[in-house]
């Protein structure tokens, strides 16, 4: 049986090398690839935010980990599909239109999908309209925008309310963030969750999931 410490530890350090290798090593030695992202993928993510959020670990730290944990999935996203394993909740994100910044974007995607949710992500300057139809089109639960300038802030406001017009917005809990993002505009624009950064998305999302 392969030392599954090692695919925890690997994924911590954001080694994406070795995390591939020991996801490749586990599945041949009979683990259910359940079992790797409950037990070890997804607490691994798990700390890899605390670290972040008592600053040992910064953006870097959180974009290897993401992109490590990102390698693996890759492996065994088919094989959960197969199995029938259901994900946290399944998740649309983007940069909204007219902003063309995706660092934190990318950020929150791989902290998402490391805490076990199905990401679409829809890249930068993404139209309202987009996010609409991904919402049907995926059956989505959580919508996450982001925003870095001031300027397409008020982006956030015209994708609820395309949302709100498209009949969705009551299937879908709606999460902002980037850098002039606030709680208060959070309230002001009737989204539900604002998150400083991508280790609070996470707790969000699970939370709005759960409630």
């Amino acid at each position: 049986m392969a030392d599954l410490q090692k695919l925890y530890d690997a994924v911590v350090d954001g080694d994406a090398k070795t995390t591939l290798e020991m996801t490749k090593a586990a599945l041949a030695a009979g683990m259910t690839p359940e079992e790797l992202v409950a037990k070890y993928m997804i607490p691994a993510m798990d700390e890899v935010g605390k670290r972040f959020e008592a600053e040992e670990y910064f953006v870097p730290e959180l974009l290897l980990a993401g992109r490590a944990m990102k390698g693996a999935l890759e492996v065994l996203r088919p094989l959960l599909a197969a199995s029938g394993a259901q994900p946290a909740g399944k998740v649309i994100i983007g940069t909204v239109k007219g902003d063309l910044h995706d660092i934190g974007k990318n950020l929150v995607a791989a902290m998402l999908e490391g805490a076990g949710f199905e990401v679409t992500d829809l890249g930068t300057d993404v139209s309202p309209e987009k996010f609409v139809e991904a919402v049907s089109a995926k059956g989505a639960n959580i919508v996450c925008l982001s925003a870095l300038l001031t300027v397409t802030m008020p982006a956030m406001k015209t994708t609820l309310e395309a949302l709100r017009a498209a009949g969705v917005r009551d299937r879908v809990k709606v999460m902002i963030g980037g850098a002039p993002v606030t709680d208060q505009y959070c309230r002001e624009i009737g989204a539900d969750s604002y998150s400083e950064n991508a280790s609070a998305a996470v707790a969000a999302a699970r939370s709005l999931v759960a409630a």
